[in-house]
C-alpha cells in the first residue's frame, strides 16, 4: 500500500509539534503539554487513525526487511506508568514479528559495569532490515544515573571524570555514537512519552485497585516518584543536549494512552516514509531465469487446473 505524497505530508505536519528542535533549550513543563491532542478530540477518531498508521507501518516494515540494507532503532524513554509496553504492543501489532526486536535494559550487571557505558547497547542493536526497539535505552545513563549519582561509583569511572562535566561528556558520546550509527545505515527514532504527575498518580492507584493489574505495581516506582522534579530536570537537559539533526527527539503527549499510540505510530511511520525502502528488483538474467522456472511449473499443472492461477485470462489481458 504505497503512500501518496499528500498522506506523507499530513503525517509530517501531524508530528511536527512533537519534534524537539535541535539546539533548542527545553523546559519540559513549559514546552510540552502531556494532555495535547493535536486536534484529535475523540478516542473513536483516534482508533481509525491508529489503524491507518499500523497498516502503513506494516507495509513499510515489509519493504525494509526485503531491502535489507537499513536498520531502524526506536528509542523509547519515559517515567513509570507512561505506557511504554502498551505503546509497543499496539503500534507493532500489525508488523511481522520476525522483523522486530524489542530489547529491555534493566540494571547493569557486574559484567556490564566492567565496560564502557555504551557497550551493552551496541551489542543489542538490530540487524539491517530490522526494527529494533529499545524499551529504556542508553539514555538511562544520563537519567537514572544523574538522578541517583551514587550509580557512578558502581561504574568504576576514573576519579577525574566523576565531576559535573561527566554529563556533558556523556551527551557528546551519545550524539557521536548515534551519528556513527546513522552514517552506517541505521535510522534513530527517539520517543519520549511525556506523562503528567497527576496522571501517573492515577495510573499507580489503578494498578493497586484492580487485582489483575497488581502485578504491574512496584514500590520502587513510588519511591522514584519522590524524585519527580529531579527527573523533569534530567529529561529537560537530555532533550536539550541530544536532540540532533541526525537523531531528533519527539516528545509524545502520554496522558491519553490512545493518543500516545497514534503519535508514536506516526513518528515511526514518518521515519520509514523518509527512508522509502523498496522491494529489490531483479536484473535481466534473473528475470529470464524466473520465466524459465515459471514455464516449468506451468507444465506440471494437472489436467483441468490453470497453468498459473495468478495469471489473468487472455481476454482480460487484452482488455
Amino acid at each position: 500500500m504505497p503512500t501518496d505524497a499528500p498522506s506523507a505530508k499530513r503525517i509530517a505536519r501531524f508530528i511536527e509539534p512533537f519534534r524537539v528542535t535541535p539546539g533548542s533549550h527545553v523546559t519540559l513543563s513549559d514546552d510540552f503539554d502531556p494532555a495535547f491532542k493535536a486536534g484529535v478530540e475523540k478516542k473513536k477518531d483516534g482508533a481509525e487513525l491508529l489503524h491507518e498508521g499500523i497498516a502503513l507501518l506494516s507495509d513499510y516494515q515489509a519493504r525494509l526487511a526485503a531491502q535489507d540494507t537499513i536498520g531502524v532503532v526506536v528509542v523509547l524513554q519515559a517515567l513509570d506508568a507512561a505506557g511504554k509496553d502498551g505503546t509497543i504492543r499496539h503500534v507493532m501489532s500489525g508488523v511481522n514479528p520476525q522483523g522486530v526486536r524489542v530489547e529491555s535494559f534493566k540494571v547493569p550487571s557486574a559484567g556490564d559495569l566492567n565496560h564502557d557505558f555504551l557497550r551493552r547497547y551496541q551489542e543489542r542493536l538490530p540487524s539491517r532490515g530490522e526494527i529494533g526497539i529499545f524499551n529504556r535505552s542508553h539514555y538511562e545513563e544520563v537519567l537514572v544515573v544523574r538522578v541517583h549519582p551514587e550509580n557512578l561509583v558502581r561504574q568504576k569511572l576514573p576519579l577525574e571524570t566523576c565531576e559535573d562535566h561527566v554529563w556533558k561528556h556523556r551527551y557528546e558520546a551519545i550524539n557521536n555514537w548515534e551519528r556513527y550509527l546513522v552514517e552506517n545505515g541505521f535510522r534513530i527514532v527517539k520517543l519520549f512519552l511525556n506523562l503528567s504527575k497527576e496522571e501517573q498518580r492515577v495510573r499507580f492507584l489503578r494498578r493497586i485497585d484492580l487485582p489483575e493489574h497488581n502485578w504491574k505495581f512496584s514500590t520502587h516506582d513510588v519511591q522514584e516518584r519522590k524524585s519527580w522534579d529531579d527527573y523533569q530536570e534530567a529529561f529537560s537537559q537530555m532533550l536539550s543536549h541530544t536532540s540532533t539533526e541526525w537523531a531528533p527527539w519527539h516528545v509524545i503527549p502520554a496522558d491519553r494512552k490512545w493518543f500516545a499510540r497514534i503519535a508514536a505510530a506516526a513518528v515511526i511511520t514518518n521515519a520509514l516514509i523518509e527512508l522509502d525502502p523498496q522491494y529489490p528488483t531483479l536484473d535481466g538474467d534473473a528475470l529470464r531465469g524466473l520465466q524459465a522456472m515459471k514455464r516449468e511449473l506451468e507444465s506440471q499443472a494437472p489436467k483441468g487446473a490453470a497453468p498459473d492461477p495468478f495469471e489473468p485470462p487472455l481476454a482480460e489481458r487484452e482488455v
